[in-house]
């Protein structure tokens, strides 16, 4: 940074030299601002995309492997744990890192859950939400908490979503769901669409999809990553819950 000299802070005027060395100082600030902005929007929609595809990842993947075989959806958490430990090594992949770790959480809580508990709705918040504890924990000593908060933002849209199946009283065609074979399973789905097609059951559904899209657009306002992982996680619930209810009108 260019200083004058003390003999020259009173009124003797500055050289047009200095003026220019000025004006292209701060014109490099400028410039390195507007980078600097400009590369911190892209991250944050990055954030935003890359989570919200990984809370669709187990809808398409995880959901058909862990039914047939529960085992080896288990031991795929090490690989994703190797996975994260890799992109952890180097500077410019650590915040995919956080991502896949907070996702690794959730890849375990669900395996755990839909291999060996899934014709037990009552356990599968509890389950899920194993990780709970570790993700409180990050939010308030880790300096950027973005797979704590991912982690919170797929546990809440799971919280959100069981409640409506409790309000909507679709528990009992989950649990035959999971019992019954397949082309036993249209009968049940159409018994489960006639509940949500009530003013009660689409009352719940506006309120729910409602309370999905104001907790995720609030941490929008926020310039931080992982508020931005939070949002991407919860907007995600809602394109997931709307493929489950599309599968079951097709059904």
């Amino acid at each position: 940074m260019l200083t004058l000299p003390a003999s020259t802070t009173s009124s003797t005027p500055s050289s047009p030299s200095l003026d220019s060395t000025t004006d292209s100082h701060t014109a490099v600030a400028d410039s390195q601002i507007a980078i600097a902005t400009a590369s911190s929007s892209v991250g944050r929609r990055g954030i935003f995309l890359v989570s919200a595809f990984l809370v669709s990842v187990p809808v398409f993947f995880q959901a058909p492997l862990v039914r047939s075989l529960p085992m080896l959806s288990l031991l795929l958490t090490g690989v994703l744990f190797l996975f994260v430990q890799s992109l952890y090594r180097k500077e410019d992949s650590r915040c995919l890192g956080d991502l896949m770790a907070g996702f690794t959480l959730t890849w375990l809580a669900g395996s755990i859950y839909w291999g060996w508990f899934r014709w037990q709705p009552l356990l599968h918040l509890p389950i899920e939400a194993l990780a709970l504890p570790l993700a409180l924990w990050g939010i308030s000593r880790v300096k950027n908490p973005i797979a704590h908060w991912f982690y919170l933002g797929s546990l809440l849209g799971t919280a959100l979503t069981d409640l409506y199946f409790y309000l909507v009283h679709l528990i009992p065609h989950w649990r035959q769901l999971m019992f019954t074979q397949p082309e036993d399973a249209p009968m049940i789905l159409n018994a489960a669409l006639l509940k949500m097609q009530t003013p009660w059951g689409i009352g719940c559904a506006i309120t729910v999809v409602g309370l999905l899209i104001i907790l995720g657009s609030l941490p929008l306002r926020s310039d931080k990553l992982h508020h931005w992982a939070f949002s991407g996680a919860v907007f995600s619930t809602v394109l997931v819950d709307g493929l489950f209810l599309a599968a079951a009108i097709l059904a």
